[in-house]
């Protein structure tokens, strides 16, 4: 308990060191809170990516949401495979099925689509079984529940809401994917739940939700 006050006083001498600071600094400017604030939001070097010796660096926003996750853990502790990744939806444009057609939005495994920490992603049985779980960087969690004709071998497909968020949150790439479990040859919509739904990942999952929200 002594070692919780300790840090909870350092925290707030922090806050209160933090407080005077800005007071002088917007005193000293005559530039206000909201000011300040506002031009942090629109100024460049916050609001959109830079490019650098043709590398696109992405605003800090974006940052914090894509790579919390990734540097969660050491994810070269797993076994690698090196794939083509591409991005689908449930819709006629990659599923040939539309809105009213009975299987809209339902996996080769009966599991319905989803987009969440882990979300349901397209692969070749035969080299990741149903139900295998997949670290994708950039993506999150994939968890195997669908095939594809055009998804075989070294290829995965990952699933998302809009063709709109395939090509600008993804496209396709050479990514190297981690095997965090290797699936049973099925899944079932429990299965999902129970992953997405664990307490001790709802801030991992709150950061991949509000990133596709964003």
């Amino acid at each position: 308990m002594a070692f919780i006050k300790k840090h909870l006083l350092r925290i707030g001498f922090l806050i209160l060191f933090a407080g005077a600071l800005l007071t002088t600094y917007t005193t000293i400017t005559n530039i206000s809170v909201t000011q300040l604030k506002e031009w942090l939001q629109t100024t460049t070097l916050f609001s959109q990516d830079v490019t650098v010796m043709g590398v696109t660096t992405m605003n800090h926003e974006e940052e914090a949401n894509s790579w919390v996750l990734e540097t969660a853990e050491d994810w070269t502790k797993y076994p690698s495979k090196e794939v083509i990744a591409t991005g689908y939806t449930a819709g006629i444009e990659s599923t040939g099925k539309t809105e009213d057609h009975p299987q809209y939005g339902i996996t080769y495994s009966g599991v319905e689509v989803k987009r969440d920490l882990y979300s349901t992603i397209a692969a070749d049985p035969q080299v990741f079984p149903l139900g295998t779980i997949l670290f994708i960087p950039g993506y999150g969690f994939g968890v195997v529940a669908d095939t594809g004709s055009a998804i075989k071998g070294d290829k995965i497909d990952l699933y998302y809401e809009t063709v709109e968020d395939v090509y600008n949150l993804w496209g396709k790439k050479s990514i190297e994917v981690f095997i965090v479990e290797e699936g049973s040859g099925q899944i079932t919509e429990e299965d999902l739940f129970k992953l997405n739904e664990a307490e001790e990942v709802q801030g991992f999952r709150e950061q991949i939700v509000s990133r596709q929200a964003s």
